[in-house]
């Protein structure tokens, strides 16, 4: 079942973050995290039209609803995430690779991802917003993992918040975080930032060839079920499962209470999601085709669209066609054109007359008729 319920939540994101700290600037959006006129007389409910909550999450995970998430690391992008009605929209420590051009996920600092998470909290007016806590951020102890979360939600303006892994410290740091009255959410499976005792970005749980089989391969399928299960009973409210096998990530699904949310992880998962950067197609880059995923499907190609807007633009610029008429808007009579040459002959500035009378003949100031 769901360990976390909007009232358990409620104290740590109902008034901290409506705005930021002092030198951070204002976080101005609704959260779902408010309190219900059940409890309080004063705010409304609010629909789901308005706000995705985890009630709304807990509601179409019972109904068998997929769940739909969408990362976005600034305004525009969640703007885009928000009107097309994504039900979470996961500020993902990505942004290191798709926005600052990283290999891995591992450079980019919490103060970092807190600019990412308030430039999309002005943007997502509906989803869920679940904040990614950085590497560095939350392995030192269970205060340092609680206080890195008060950031998201208080600075961040973020629902909940997403970390990495299931080892015994991290399942420790998600319950110290549950206790704290902040919903989380766990990642199992490939964790990108456990990179460095991985050995790079590689597939968990995947079949090795007939020699190698063994009770040791079994086990590690196994413990992706087993670990999504601890993230469980600290008080996860949902689990990501990246790279894994399509049926260990079924198996996984049924044996929780709580949503999987499937990344390379086959379709047997309660939701999905992608990167906004690969499924909308958006580079062609060489640096980024080195970092994009396989099981990534590209529902667009913006990426060509970009190239060729910014092509025809510098061509446009070059031949001097942009910009024409119709793109100079801000006009003068031409009574005060007169004025305007008459004053520049009388300052000496004969050659810059010369150049704004050419300019009047160009864009086809006409004379102002008489009276």
């Amino acid at each position: 079942m769901f360990r976390v319920t909007v009232s358990r939540v409620r104290a740590a994101a109902i008034a901290p973050c409506r705005r930021a700290s002092a030198g951070a600037g204002a976080v101005n959006r609704l959260l779902s995290n408010i309190p219900e006129d059940t409890v309080y007389g004063g705010p409304k409910p609010q629909t789901v039209s308005q706000r995705t909550t985890l009630t709304n999450l807990r509601q179409k995970y019972r109904r068998g609803e997929p769940i739909t998430v969408v990362t976005a690391y600034d305004y525009p992008s969640a703007v885009h995430v928000d009107t097309a009605g994504m039900d979470i929209c996961l500020v993902g420590d990505s942004a290191a690779m798709v926005v600052h051009g990283h290999d891995t996920t591992l450079p980019i600092s919490l103060d970092e991802m807190l600019v990412h998470c308030r430039s999309v909290a002005r943007g997502a007016t509906r989803p869920l917003l679940v904040g990614d806590l950085p590497f560095g951020s939350y392995e030192s102890s269970p205060s340092q993992a609680v206080d890195s979360a008060v950031r998201m939600l208080r600075e961040g303006g973020m629902d909940a918040i997403k970390l990495e892994g299931g080892a015994p410290s991290r399942i420790t740091a998600a319950k110290a975080i549950v206790e704290a009255g902040i919903a989380v959410m766990g990642h199992v499976g490939l964790t990108p930032q456990a990179i460095s005792v991985l050995g790079g970005f590689r597939p968990q749980g995947r079949m090795s060839p007939a020699p190698l089989r063994s009770n040791r391969l079994w086990g590690v399928l196994v413990q992706v079920v087993e670990t999504a299960l601890a993230l469980q009973e600290a008080g996860c409210f949902s689990i990501v499962l990246e790279c894994v096998p399509a049926p260990v990530a079924a198996a996984a699904t049924s044996a929780l209470q709580i949503p999987t949310i499937g990344i390379g992880a086959g379709p047997f998962c309660s939701g999905q999601v992608l990167i906004y950067h690969d499924l909308l197609g958006m580079f062609q880059h060489p640096h980024h085709a080195k970092v994009s995923p396989k099981f990534c499907k590209q529902y667009g190609n913006v990426g060509d669209v970009i190239n060729k807007a910014l092509l025809e633009y510098k061509q446009e610029v070059g031949s001097k066609s942009f910009p024409g008429p119709r793109h100079t808007p801000y006009k003068i009579n031409a009574d005060d054109v007169a004025g305007f040459l008459d004053e520049l002959q009388k300052r000496g500035w004969g050659e810059a007359a010369t150049a704004a009378a050419a300019a009047v003949q160009t864009m086809d100031i006409s004379p102002k008729p008489l009276d």
